[in-house]
C-alpha cells in the first residue's frame, strides 16, 4: 500500500508567526507517522505543502497514492487554508484521513462552531464575538472572561493576560487580537474548573480513549489555569513544565459518562470524523462545557492522543495503522485497503463520507461552468 503524509512546511515563511512552532511541530509528525508505517508492504512517505505553492497537487495526481494522511493544518502561514487541502483532495477523487474542508472550517470558525453547538443543545460557554473595538463596549457576559483569536487554534494567542477581569481588560485584550492577528475576537465567559480532554476515534462505532486531565502547576499559582501558547508549545518554560497532561482520575461515573456524551454530541454537531480530541471545561456544578473541538488533533508521539492510545493498549505504531484503516473503511466501505484494477469492487458510500470523492468528473452548473479550489 502507498501512503502520502502531506503537511505544512510554512513555519519560517513569516518573520513573525505567533503560531511557528505549533506549524513546525506538524513536520516532526509526519516524520514519526512515516517511520511507523512504513513496513512489510506498506510505503508511506512524507509530502510537504510549501507555502502558498501548489505543486503538490500536481504530485498527487501522478502519485495517485492509496490513501492520503493530511496534516496540513495551516496554508503559507495562514490557518484558514487548513481548509483548502480537504477541497483538492475531493477533486481529486484521493482517499484521505481525518475531517471534511466544512468540519474544519467549522472547528476553526469557533463562534460558527458555538452556534451550531448551541443549537445542538450542547454546552458551551456563553459568548460574544468583538469585530470592532466599539463592541468590546456592548459584551454583557459575566467577568472574568477569556478573549482569544476567533479563528486560530492550538491556543495560538492566548497567554495569561488573555483572561481579564473587567471591562478595561477587556478592552485592551480585544485591541490586541484585532491588531495582531486581524480577525475578530471571541469573548467567552471563563469556567474556573478542570480541564478535560476526551479523545474519540472510529466512526461507526466511534469511541472515547481513556480521558486525560491539564495538571496545573506552581507556575498557575495565582494566575488562570488555562493552556496558553506557551504552555502548549514552549517545551523548557515553567507553563508548560507545570501542566503536564495525565490521566483523568473520576469517581463520579455519572459525570465521566456526561464528559463523553457532550464530547460525542460536539463531535457529531460539526460532522467530523476518524479521529479528534473535544476539549471541555468541568464548572463547579459539574456540568462539562466544550471549550474547543479539535479535528484532526496532533498527532505527535508525545502528545496528548498518542498516549491516551497508548492507555487503551494501542502502541504509536498500533495507532497509525488503526487511522489509516478507519479513514479505507470509510471511503471505501471495506475493512482493507483499495485493491488497484478495474475489478475492484466497492460497497454503497456508508454515512460520513467525505464530500466528491467516487462521483467522476465534475459537471457544470447550468448557466456556465467554473473551476473552484477554496
Amino acid at each position: 500500500m502507498h501512503i502520502v503524509i502531506l503537511h505544512n512546511r510554512d513555519h519560517d515563511l513569516l518573520e513573525d508567526d505567533p503560531g511557528r512552532e505549533a506549524r513546525e511541530d506538524v513536520v516532526r509528525v509526519a516524520s514519526a507517522l512515516s517511520e511507523a508505517l512504513s513496513r512489510g508492504d506498506t510505503r508511506a512517505e512524507p509530502l510537504a505543502v510549501e507555502g502558498d505553492r501548489f505543486d503538490f497537487v500536481d504530485t498527487l495526481r501522478r502519485l495517485q497514492p492509496d490513501l492520503v494522511i493530511n496534516l496540513c493544518e495551516s496554508v503559507a502561514a495562514d490557518s484558514r487554508g487548513e481548509m483548502v487541502i480537504p477541497c483538492l483532495l475531493d477533486m481529486l477523487e484521493l482517499a484521505y484521513t481525518g475531517s471534511s474542508a466544512l468540519s474544519l472550517g467549522l472547528a476553526l470558525h469557533k463562534p460558527k462552531a458555538k452556534e451550531l453547538l448551541r443549537a445542538r443543545g450542547v454546552s458551551t460557554p456563553p459568548f460574544a464575538v468583538v469585530e470592532r473595538l466599539e463592541d468590546a463596549m456592548a459584551v454583557d457576559l459575566p467577568y472574568p472572561l477569556i478573549v482569544k483569536p476567533a479563528r486560530e487554534d492550538a491556543s495560538v494567542g492566548v497567554d495569561f493576560d488573555s483572561v481579564v477581569h473587567d471591562r478595561a481588560g477587556l478592552v485592551r485584550v480585544a485591541e490586541e487580537v484585532l491588531r495582531t492577528f486581524q480577525q475578530p475576537a471571541l469573548v467567552e465567559q471563563f469556567i474556573a474548573g478542570r480541564e478535560i480532554y476526551v479523545p474519540l476515534l472510529g466512526n461507526a462505532p466511534r469511541r472515547a480513549l481513556p480521558l486525560t486531565e491539564i495538571r496545573f502547576g506552581k507556575a498557575f499559582e495565582n494566575r488562570p489555569n488555562i493552556v496558553s501558547y506557551r504552555a502548549k508549545w514552549e517545551a523548557d518554560s515553567p507553563e508548560c513544565i507545570d501542566s503536564p497532561s495525565v490521566p483523568c482520575q473520576l469517581d463520579d461515573a455519572a459525570l465521566e459518562a456526561r464528559l463523553v456524551r457532550t464530547a460525542l454530541d460536539a463531535f457529531s454537531a460539526l460532522d467530523c470524523v476518524d479521529y479528534g480530541r473535544v476539549d471541555l471545561r468541568v464548572s463547579s456544578e459539574g456540568v462539562p462545557y466544550v471549550i474547543d473541538i479539535n479535528p484532526n488533533c496532533d498527532l505527535h508521539p508525545s502528545a496528548g492522543f498518542a498516549k491516551a492510545a497508548a492507555a487503551a493498549g494501542m502502541d504509536y505504531p498500533a495507532l497509525a495503522a488503526r487511522l489509516v484503516e478507519i479513514a479505507l473503511e470509510r471511503n471505501h466501505g471495506n475493512p482493507s485497503h483499495r485493491t488497484k484494477g478495474s475489478g475492484a469492487a466497492r460497497s454503497a458510500h456508508p454515512p460520513g463520507r467525505n464530500l466528491l470523492p467516487g462521483r467522476g468528473a465534475v459537471r457544470p452548473r447550468a448557466g456556465g461552468s467554473r473551476a473552484r479550489a477554496e
